[in-house]
C-alpha cells in the first residue's frame, strides 16, 4: 500500500475525527476507495474503536432510486419519512467517516429531479442524526475523480495528498485572523467588477454569528478533509452575485450562475449551463432560496479547480456562498438558522478586480488579505 494512504488514514482518525478507544464509528467506503477504507479500519482497530462499515455506492443509490421511480408508475416515489434503522445507527454512533471515491462521478445523472428532492426531504432525520456525530468527509484519489478534474491519475494523487497531508495546526493559526474579523463584524459586502463577467455586489448580515476556523478537525467544528476555509452563516442578503467556477449539481455540470437576492431570498436566477439543475435545488423547499453559508477559501495548497466541492471551495483566492442549510456551529445557542434539505455551494474566483468588506473596511482585495504582504488598502 502507498504509504501516503496510511498517512491519510492517520490524519483522518487522529487529527480530523479525534477518535478515542471505545468510540462507536460508522465508516462509509465508496466503490474504489477500498485502500483508504482498509487503512482507516486498521487505524481504528489500533486505537480500540468499534467499527461498522457501510458501502457508499452511487451506483447502488441510482439503482434504488430508479427502481423507486419504476415502482411509482410515473408518479413521484413516496419514501419513508423516518427510516428508523439508518437513523438509529447514526444516533448510536460517536463518529461517522465518509470516504468518497466511486467509479462514475455522474452515476445518478438520469434520476429525475423530483425523485432526488423527495428522497432528500425524507432523509432529513437521518441527515440530522448523522450531523450530530463527529462526522468527517474525505476522498480517496480515484481514476474517476482524476478524470473529472482533467488530470492524469498520478498527477491527481499528488494533488490530493498535497492538500490533505499538511500542517493543519499551522494553517489554523493563519486562518484565525479571518475568523476574528468575521466574529467582530456585523455586515459583509462582496464586490467584483470584471470586464469579462457580470458584476457582483452583495451584502449580508453576520451580526451575532460565529465563524468557523475550518482546519479539518471536529475540534474546530470542521468536518472536511482537506479543509482550509473560514465560514459563517449570513442572513438578510441583498444584491446580486455571479459565480464563475463550474460545479456539478446532481450529476449535472452547472456554470456561470447569477443569483439576485431581495429580503434575504433568491428572487431571480440564471445559469450559462445546467439551469434546470439549479432550479431544482432552489425549488427543494423554502430554505433553499436563502443563504446558509458564506465561506472564504484559504488553503493555498489547493492550486487548481477540480470540479469537486470538497477541494474547490477551500482554494485560496475564492469565496463561496451556499444556498440552503446553515450549520449550527455558526449560530448562537438555542437559535435556529436557515433550514433546508439541501446545502449547495457556489464559488467565485476573487483573485482579481474584487474586494471583501466587513463593516465598510476592505479585508481582502484581489485575493490578498489585509494582514498579508502585498495588500492594497
Amino acid at each position: 500500500m502507498d504509504e501516503r494512504v496510511r498517512e491519510h488514514a492517520e490524519v483522518l482518525v487522529d487529527w480530523s475525527a479525534r477518535v478515542e478507544a471505545g468510540d462507536d464509528v460508522v465508516v462509509s467506503v465508496a466503490e474504489d476507495a477500498h485502500d483508504l477504507g482498509v487503512a482507516v479500519a486498521e487505524a481504528l482497530g489500533e486505537r480500540g474503536a468499534n467499527v461498522t462499515t457501510l458501502y457508499g455506492s452511487a451506483e447502488l443509490s441510482r439503482a434504488y432510486l430508479k427502481g423507486a421511480e419504476a415502482g411509482a408508475d410515473g408518479d413521484v416515489p413516496a419514501f419513508d419519512d423516518d427510516p428508523a434503522v439508518e437513523r438509529a445507527l447514526f444516533e448510536a454512533a460517536d463518529a461517522y467517516l465518509r470516504i468518497g471515491g466511486g467509479r462514475n462521478t455522474t452515476a445518478t445523472a438520469d434520476v429525475e429531479s423530483e425523485t432526488r428532492q423527495a428522497y432528500a426531504k425524507a432523509r432529513r432525520d437521518v441527515r440530522e442524526a448523522r450531523m450530530d456525530t463527529d462526522w468527517v468527509s474525505t476522498v480517496h484519489p480515484t481514476r474517476s475523480l482524476a478524470q473529472q478534474a482533467g488530470m492524469a491519475y498520478e498527477e491527481y494523487q499528488e494533488f490530493v495528498y498535497d492538500a490533505v497531508l499538511r500542517d493543519w495546526e499551522a494553517l489554523a493559526d493563519e486562518m484565525a485572523a479571518m475568523k476574528d474579523a468575521l466574529d467582530q463584524g456585523d455586515e459583509v459586502r462582496i464586490v467584483t467588477e470584471r470586464d469579462d463577467a457580470p458584476d457582483t455586489d452583495i451584502t449580508m448580515s453576520i451580526a451575532g454569528r460565529t465563524a468557523v476556523n475550518s482546519a479539518a478537525s471536529v475540534a474546530y467544528d470542521s468536518h472536511n478533509l482537506p479543509s482550509g476555509e473560514v465560514f459563517t452563516a449570513p442572513y438578510d442578503t441583498e444584491g446580486e452575485a455571479f459565480f464563475d467556477v463550474p460545479m456539478t449539481i446532481d450529476a449535472t455540470r452547472v456554470r456561470d450562475v447569477h443569483l439576485v437576492f431581495e429580503d434575504g431570498e433568491v428572487v431571480d436566477f440564471s445559469a450559462g449551463a445546467g439551469e434546470d439543475a439549479l432550479a431544482s435545488v432552489l425549488d427543494t423547499d423554502a430554505g433553499a432560496r436563502r443563504l446558509g453559508e458564506l465561506g472564504i477559501g484559504m488553503n493555498r495548497g489547493i492550486d487548481r479547480f477540480t470540479d469537486s466541492i470538497l477541494f474547490d471551495e477551500k482554494m485560496g483566492d475564492t469565496i463561496h456562498l451556499a444556498v440552503g442549510r446553515a450549520y449550527d456551529a455558526c449560530l448562537p445557542e438555542g437559535e435556529s438558522g436557515n433550514d433546508s434539505a439541501v446545502h449547495v455551494d457556489m464559488i467565485s474566483d476573487v483573485s482579481a478586480d474584487s474586494r471583501l468588506e466587513i463593516d465598510g473596511e476592505v479585508v481582502q482585495r484581489n485575493g490578498t488579505f489585509r494582514w498579508e504582504n502585498g495588500f492594497e488598502g
